[in-house]
């Protein structure tokens, strides 16, 4: 059906509402708009859907978040999972109680129980909820660190971790199996209750969780002596992580916690903000300036769905904050994880530290200075989630660490997905740790660089947005695949691995193996003195993004090579 006719059947059908048919009539002049909204079904990818709010197949609201679960309680009853019912949790953007509400009583419809929270939680705490309910599966409404107009529904199933295979395909074919919205099952919320299909969650999961959260903890006793003299400013970017992390501090025994007062209250608008990322510097601002006024040891801002963390830290000597990264927080993570476990009890001879296939090489070699496995998985924390519920399934395998590049990690196998709650009480006890033997976590990151080696990584993003967007992606893509690479710039290919091909190449010899990995459309150059490239479409915005990293022989050598090395790859994109 051409967007047109779809738009006109949207406008005139009964089904539809008066509000929904009011938005679209005001845009009815406008053919190019008409045609972004409606042609295309909003795609349900390998984690859900993600999109613009508003009316049409192509947007986020109460229509298309009710298809997907539709398709998702197709799934389950045919698999005869229904009676395990299904956890939902929101997050702090526009229309997600409403479309939490939608899911829940679309699953009633459907003879599924959906236990949903209260009011909003952290997206880790949807994952630890599914175990903890023995649910067979998980809905989360949250579009993350998205622009304010965003919202998205992400699945995850019944180990907590995000939909992987043959689960994505099989709710993904329902989904599209379904043609005619009318067709969709829905109650209301008081037949839900009266039917018992419809319970709240709320303090109780919350005490189960953060229990949890604290046994992660490896020096509650320097926290406690060091509680006082620590100080923290931290900031919720207006989402999820305003109860959950203060609570968790507090609890532990850190007492000088600022908050930033902007950005404390759950806020849809992000009225602080253009994007709500604590990756962006802009993000940090407000978080800097009270900062300063505190003397602030670091600096923490959780995303809106908390589970990534952005972080700037205290150097003493140049008397200012620097910003780390998510792969040197990460790494900086896993070094006092694997350092203290280890001075501690000593470290399991099958201990695994897992990372994402764009994250940094310094884990790896974090992982090698401690003599545990360092394992690779596609981008997608879920990967990291199969694998730790691989551990458990075969006996073999102890997880220690998990992260990836993105600002997110895991400590732990309590929940599946990364949990930026947990990652923000171990820095803080990092922070304690280190400030008790007279340095700041800057001092310890530069230790570990002196340690290890001086890696330097980036991500480059470019958006394509709309149906042009993302044809030249899929473009530049089709390119890539084509043929090997010799060379970027002036930097030699030594492997290419073709993830959508399933191989790996030697670009000298023209040897072929088989990668292990699942298929992905994801393409991966390594090149001379462990520099590598990485190009892959993002799956949940219209985006093409270009990752690179290098090892130099100090800061200022790993910056040169970097800034040579992206302008070579950039070439790879300008397609």
């Amino acid at each position: 059906m051409q967007a047109q006719e779809m738009y006109r059947k949207w406008c005139e059908d009964p089904y539809f509402d008066e509000e929904t048919k009011k938005e679209l009539l005001a845009i009815q002049s406008d053919e190019k708009e008409i045609t972004e909204r409606f042609y295309k079904e909003l795609e349900f990818g390998t984690a859900g859907l993600r999109g613009i709010l508003g009316a049409g197949t192509n947007r986020m609201n109460p229509y298309t978040v009710r298809k997907a679960t539709q398709g998702l309680a197709n799934y389950i009853n045919k698999l005869g999972e229904g009676k395990r019912g299904v956890c939902i949790a929101y997050d702090s953007r526009h229309m997600s109680p409403e479309f939490a509400q939608e899911a829940a009583r679309c699953l009633a419809a459907n003879r599924i129980k959906a236990y949903v929270f209260e009011s909003l939680r952290p997206t880790p705490e949807l994952s630890f909820a599914v175990r903890e309910k023995h649910a067979i599966a998980g809905i989360n409404i949250t579009a993350s660190h998205n622009p304010s107009n965003y919202n998205g529904y992400k699945v995850y199933w019944a180990d907590g971790a995000q939909i992987t295979p043959p689960h994505d395909k099989g709710i993904m074919d329902e989904v599209k199996a379904i043609t005619d919205y009318s067709t969709m099952k829905t109650m209301t919320l008081e037949e839900a209750k009266a039917k018992r299909l419809y319970e709240e969650m709320g303090e109780e999961m919350d005490q189960a969780y953060l229990s949890e959260v604290k046994k992660q903890s490896l020096h509650p006793e320097v926290i406690k002596e060091m509680g006082k003299e620590l100080t923290i400013v931290y900031t919720p970017l207006n989402g999820t992580g305003n109860i959950p992390v203060r609570r968790v501090l507090k609890e532990l025994g850190f007492e000088n916690v600022h908050v930033v007062k902007e950005q404390e209250l759950p806020d849809g608008d992000f009225p602080t903000v253009d994007y709500p990322n604590p990756e962006s510097e802009k993000a940090f601002a407000l978080a800097l300036k009270l900062a300063k006024e505190k003397k602030a040891d670091l600096v923490l801002a959780t995303d809106p769905d908390a589970d990534r963390l952005g972080v700037y830290v205290w150097d003493a000597k140049e008397q200012t904050y620097h910003a780390l990264t998510g792969n040197m927080s990460g790494s900086l993570i896993a070094e006092y994880i694997l350092n203290e476990k280890e001075a501690a009890n000593g470290l399991p001879q099958d201990g695994a530290v897992i990372r994402s296939i764009v994250s940094t090489h310094l884990v790896d070699a974090i992982a090698k200075g401690h003599g545990v496995r360092l394992i690779e998985v596609l981008t997608g924390f879920k990967y990291i989630g199969q694998k730790i519920l691989e551990f458990e399934e075969r006996g073999k395998g102890t997880y220690l660490f998990g992260m990836e590049e993105s600002y997110g990690c895991l400590a732990g196998t309590y929940a599946r997905d990364k949990d930026a709650v947990v990652a923000t009480m171990l820095l803080c006890e990092a922070a304690a740790f280190y400030k008790q033997q007279g340095m700041t976590l800057w001092d310890a990151t530069l230790k570990m660089y002196e340690r290890y080696g001086y890696y330097e990584d980036s991500v480059e993003s470019v958006t394509m947005p709309g149906k042009d967007g993302l044809e030249k992606i899929a473009s530049i893509m089709e390119h890539l695949h084509k043929e090997a690479l010799t060379c970027i710039g002036d930097f030699e290919v030594l492997v290419q691995k073709d993830y959508q091909k399933g191989t790996e190449q030697d670009v000298k010899t023209g040897e072929i193996k088989e990668l292990t990995l699942p298929k992905s459309n994801v393409l991966y150059y390594e090149l001379p003195e462990d520099a590598w490239v990485c190009v892959r479409p993002s799956g949940t915005e219209p985006k093409i993004k270009l990752y690179y990293g290098v090892k130099g022989s100090s800061f200022e050598d790993a910056k040169k090579r970097k800034e040579a090395l992206k302008k070579a790859a950039d070439t790879l994109i300008e397609g």
